[in-house]
């Protein structure tokens, strides 16, 4: 019996995982398929129940759901319990068990590139939803500070608590002292959608250095402004599709017990920018 699987959010239609999983169920020849499914804000419980009904084996998390969907949880893994998120979900029997492959997703690449996060000072760009899982990832690695920089200091401040309730230092920047300072920190990330479709940098780079790693977890474009004017002053880089492909590679592992087959699904994620 084909095994069906899902991505549920709001808006969905761009979303790059239909063709990544349904890439890797065909290369292992596995009997599995997998769907993008809408479900608008406020409407998440009857979405669920509608994937239930259809005895859906699994399904990413995207936005707006990913805190929400942590009340529908019958069971929760370390990950989601410290991000205080959810993005990945296994439905054994009615059961929904979730998973946060966003915080190893985001480490994964530089893991890979063997920098060494302990210690160091974060510049993280942005409060939103990926905020959190990447809070949670450099708690793990035991970063020694993370600054927030944000539009608006009261989303900011929510973060800098949670940081500081597991155990980070944290505090806030405006964007524009967080361009003239940039070079105090080790990591410089974009987690914000400026830079999307290649518009706009959400800060100054003329003081990034070649000391500087810049994560830009926006992936459309490939190169993002920000990466673009970051490479010019010699910053190691790494990209946003590196965290998306890195996570989609952990979900599908948790629900097929296989190991994602890396290369066919980069060349599919490649291919579509």
């Amino acid at each position: 019996m084909t095994k069906t699987y899902a991505i549920i959010g709001d808006p969905i239609d761009h979303s790059f995982s239909p063709a990544l999983h349904n890439t890797a169920f065909l290369f292992l020849g596995l009997d599995c398929t997998y769907i993008a499914y809408r479900i608008p804000k406020g409407e998440l419980e009857y979405g669920i129940e509608a994937l239930k009904k259809i005895d859906i084996s699994g399904f990413n998390v995207t936005i707006p759901h990913k805190i929400d969907m942590m009340k529908f949880l019958d069971e929760s893994d370390t990950e989601c319990k410290l991000a205080g998120a959810t993005n990945t979900i296994v439905n054994e029997n009615g059961r929904l068990k979730g998973y946060n492959t966003d915080v190893d997703g985001f480490l994964d690449p530089i893991k890979k590139r063997k920098i060494d996060s302990k210690d160091s000072d974060v510049l993280l760009i942005g409060a939103g939803g990926a905020a959190r899982a990447i809070i949670a990832g450099f708690s793990k690695e035991k970063v020694h500070k993370i600054t927030i920089a944000n539009r608006t200091r009261e989303r900011a401040e929510e973060l800098i608590r949670f940081a500081q309730e597991i155990g980070l230092k944290s505090d806030y920047l405006d964007l524009q002292s967080a361009g003239e300072v940039v070079n105090r920190y080790k990591f410089i990330v974009n987690a914000t959608s400026v830079g999307l479709k290649g518009i706009g940098c959400p800060i100054s780079t003329r003081n990034i250095t070649k000391n500087s790693i810049v994560y830009d977890i926006v992936y459309v474009p490939v190169e993002t402004p920000l990466i673009e004017q970051s490479k010019i002053q010699g910053a190691t880089i790494i990209y946003g599709w590196e965290m998306l492909l890195a996570q989609a590679m952990k979900s599908f592992e948790i629900w097929t017990g296989k190991p994602a087959p890396y290369e066919a699904m980069k060349l599919t994620l490649l291919g579509r920018f």
